[in-house]
């Protein structure tokens, strides 16, 4: 018996309807994109690549020169991998990322006991379930905030960012062993947190064809797994699949599905954000706790005050613990009572007395989505196309010993379009906003019985997102 079958004897959910009226084009329909989703090796060859990168990330940060600028280690994590991230991968490709992170494949590799196919395990780890009450992103949205605390020195100091990534991959490999599948990635990993939150707002999709025929079909290979490939790593059964937030894209159930019922979908962006069923505290609070982080970013990073930006780089423990101290209050108790206050208001305003104020900071958080995916890539922006030309020479001169392996170790520091960053953030940032202020709209839409009473719920969430950008269009124009 395989060990995609022996992981676990769960039983899957019911499948629900996936919306309707919706148009999609199903990028699978194209033979080759299918041909090379189906392809056994594709995960495996993806992540293979990006762990040499990781690896020499490492070993770069641990063992190489303690100037920044000079250290692949820093450049790649926080530049280059950033920039792609953030600004190309999450906004068009949602979870792709995920599909090629090298940290937890040491420890999935181990687990499964094969690198690319399944086989029979002469070894069995615990492969025990995750306790019911950590089933939720609070774990992440805490980890998320506990990088971001220390954000200024693991940015700046390659041993620390060396250490890090140790850490993650330590901590992945020693879950993998303990529990069954990426319990890692689905409940742990501070970055798969805010990658399956924004990943709701990218055009492409991964579902079920008919729900229908999963209802039907008994045997879940999507999910089970069989000798064709695993099942799913991310715990999700397709079926039921309605946002992007915990596929991984991994395609192991398009590689086992026998009932070919599995597409790849282009849709219209955000649309995740409308599924009203599935929306939930601990999400909620990872929009509020990303959007703050950004402008948080923004002030100590790009704004002119010298005594906060000294603080952030621990230059005495005293005024960092401050500076840490009222960090996670902005993240955990103001931003979010603010926040609260205008959904209350909203509440109040439209005479939604049916509707918990609770309900409506939850269901309202989700508008915060499209703004802080737009507010990280305009504050990308900002130091990303200043600071990428030291790409060329960390890649003939990782360790900054003095190489030039590929020639290229003396390039100048070239900033690129410095002057015309402003003029690139403030469309960001509207578009953003835009799609905020509709996400907004069609939430109290779906309280309010007429569109007056749904106008007054809007005003607090549209006011509160306004004078977010403004706060960001204040940073990033001086």
């Amino acid at each position: 018996m395989t060990q995609a079958r022996t992981s676990t004897s769960r039983q899957c959910p019911i499948p629900t309807s996936q919306p309707t009226g919706v148009p999609k084009f199903e990028l699978t329909s194209i033979r080759w994109v299918d041909a090379i989703l189906r392809w056994r090796p594709l995960q495996f060859t993806l992540i293979a690549v990006t762990l040499g990168f990781f690896v020499l990330a490492i070993l770069t940060s641990l063992a190489g020169t303690p100037v920044g600028n000079r250290n692949f280690g820093i450049i790649f994590v926080w530049i280059v991998w950033w920039a792609l991230v953030i600004i190309i991968l999450v906004p068009l490709a949602g979870r792709l990322w995920c599909a090629m992170c090298p940290i937890p494949a040491p420890g999935e590799w181990l687990q499964r006991q094969a690198f690319i196919a399944p086989r029979s395990r002469l070894l069995r780890t615990l492969s025990k379930r995750w306790p019911n009450r950590l089933k939720n992103i609070w774990i992440q949205n805490f980890a998320f905030l506990g990088v971001a605390v220390f954000s200024a020195i693991i940015l700046t100091r390659p041993s620390v960012t060396g250490l890090l990534l140790l850490a993650f991959v330590l901590l992945a490999i020693g879950l993998s062993l303990m529990y069954e599948r990426r319990i890692f990635c689905r409940y742990v990993c501070p970055v798969g947190g805010f990658i399956g939150l924004y990943s709701m707002i990218a055009p492409i999709e991964l579902r079920v064809k008919d729900p229908e025929v999963c209802r039907d079909h008994k045997t879940k290979e999507c999910y089970l797994g069989s000798e064709n490939g695993f099942g799913c790593p991310w715990l999700v059964f397709p079926g039921s699949l309605k946002r992007n937030a915990y596929c991984g894209l991994c395609t192991e159930c398009l590689k086992t599905c026998s009932m070919n019922n599995i597409a790849l979908n282009l849709r219209p962006p955000g649309l995740d954000l409308l599924v009203s069923r599935e929306r939930r505290l601990d999400e909620a609070y990872k929009a509020v706790i990303m959007s703050t982080c950004a402008l948080l970013y923004s002030a100590i990073l790009l704004g002119p005050w010298g005594a906060l930006k000294d603080a952030a780089n621990m230059k005495d423990w005293r005024t960092w613990a401050i500076y840490a101290i009222g960090f996670v209050a902005m993240n955990l108790a103001v931003v979010p009572g603010l926040f609260y206050a205008a959904a209350w208001l909203s509440r109040r305003w439209a005479r939604l007395s049916q509707v918990p104020t609770r309900r409506l900071f939850v269901d309202f958080a989700y508008a915060l989505v499209p703004l802080g995916l737009m507010a990280w890539i305009a504050f990308s922006l900002s130091f990303v196309l200043v600071n990428i030309s030291y790409a060329l020479p960390v890649l003939s001169d990782p360790f900054g010993w003095g190489w030039d392996l590929l020639g290229t170790r003396d390039f100048p520091w070239t900033p690129y379009f410095p002057d015309r960053i402003p003029y690139l953030q403030v469309p960001i940032l509207i578009i953003g906003l835009v799609f905020g202020l509709y996400i907004a709209w069609r939430i109290v839409d779906e309280h309010a019985s007429a569109p007056e009473q749904a106008l007054r719920g809007v005003v607090p969430i549209a006011t509160f997102l306004l004078v977010a950008t403004f706060g960001f269009l204040g940073l990033y124009l001086g």
